[in-house]
């Protein structure tokens, strides 16, 4: 009972570090390519440097909001693990 627990705990912290870990790295990777693409557009089209950056808030925006559920889903299990009552009962 306490190994398999120890072993569920230790597989779930694992599962944390590589959700937050990917979400922070795919954030990072997305905030270069449409910081990189903004810039090109605004360099080639200076007049549509509004619209640009209205688009680019909100695909920024985006991008933060799909790391947050990560970081939700990974806080959900690190700290109300659903999994510990299958072992428990």
């Amino acid at each position: 009972m306490q190994a398999a627990l120890s072993v569920l705990l230790g597989n779930v912290s694992i599962a944390v570090a590589i959700l937050i870990g990917a979400g922070a790295l795919g954030t990072a990777i997305g905030f270069g390519i449409l910081g990189g693409r903004f810039l090109e557009g605004s360099a080639r089209q200076p007049e549509m440097i509004p619209t640009l950056q209205v688009k680019m808030f909100i695909v920024a925006g985006l991008l933060d909001a799909v790391t947050m559920i990560g970081v939700g889903i990974a806080l959900y299990l690190l700290f109300a693990n659903p999994f510990i009552a299958l072992i428990q009962g």
